[in-house]
């Protein structure tokens, strides 16, 4: 045998003892391997000890087969993001109370009726997370604007401080008085003055709005 046949002779044998000793694992069946596998693409061919894969120089994690190269392993999926917890619905209400029925006409102390009726008011006020409370006091036309202006703020403020001396906080409650500038009554032209009084008896009134959150 000459020399060239001889060297020709110990590659091919090599080549065979190479070939014999690779392992295989089954390919993926991923659309795309860019590990090398067999002829008809069935097996990816490892080296003799299982470690590593024969790759082209295409590869990337993404297209590894899933039992060689390094044995990947797939994370676990990132855990769903916890949608927070909806925010408090906030809740407003407006509560009109008839001025007569807190007051005696023309006056700023609350009657004991009137009373009665805040104190379920601030039942109400003690079972919210409490934002604002609004006590406005309107009055009718009877009397000089001057006077009715000063006479529906006083009630709004009588309003505020009973539910104060019920432990709503002070610096929660806002007043105002607007007078007769917001009547609600029409058609009230009588002449008697008795009359005209229980005619615009709706005009007077306060009105207490209520804004929070339930608890």
């Amino acid at each position: 045998m000459n020399k060239l046949s001889k060297l020709a002779f110990i590659a091919a044998t090599a080549v065979m003892a190479a070939s014999a000793s690779a392992q295989s694992v089954p390919a993926s069946r991923q659309a795309v391997n860019d590990n090398w596998v067999n002829g008809t693409g069935e097996y990816v061919w490892m080296n003799g000890t299982n470690e590593l894969c024969w790759r082209d120089a295409f590869w990337t994690p993404a297209t590894a087969n899933a039992k060689c190269d390094g044995a990947l392993v797939a994370q676990a999926p990132a855990p769903a993001p916890v949608a927070p917890a909806p925010a408090p619905a906030i809740t407003s209400e407006k509560i009109t109370y008839q001025a007569d029925a807190l007051f005696d006409f023309d006056k700023a102390i609350l009657k004991p009726a009137g009373r009665d009726k805040l104190d379920e008011l601030a039942t109400k006020i003690q079972a919210l997370n409490l934002e604002v409370v609004v006590a406005t006091g309107h009055t009718d036309r009877i009397g000089t604007v001057a006077y009715n202006d000063r006479l529906s703020l006083r009630r709004a403020q009588a309003v505020k401080a009973y539910l104060v001396s019920k432990g709503v906080p002070a610096d929660r409650i806002y007043t105002e008085g607007k007078g007769p500038r917001q009547p609600v009554t029409t058609g009230c032209n009588q002449k008697n003055r008795k009359a005209l009084i229980a005619c615009l008896a709706p005009d007077r009134r306060v009105e207490v709005e209520v804004v929070g959150t339930r608890k």
